[in-house]
């Protein structure tokens, strides 16, 4: 919800978004999803 990161991948590939949500919670759980959340917040280009 901050950068808009889980809204742009579900759209992307067609998925719900409180899955793409849930699953970066349980990246979070071990380690890695903040690392992966914030790459993707660089590298996901902002809506016009």
């Amino acid at each position: 919800m901050i950068a808009g990161v889980c809204a742009a991948l579900a759209a992307r590939f067609g998925i719900p978004k409180a899955l793409v949500r849930i699953g970066f919670v349980l990246f979070g759980l071990f380690g890695i999803g903040e690392f992966v959340y914030i790459a993707l917040w660089v590298i996901i280009p902002k809506e016009a």
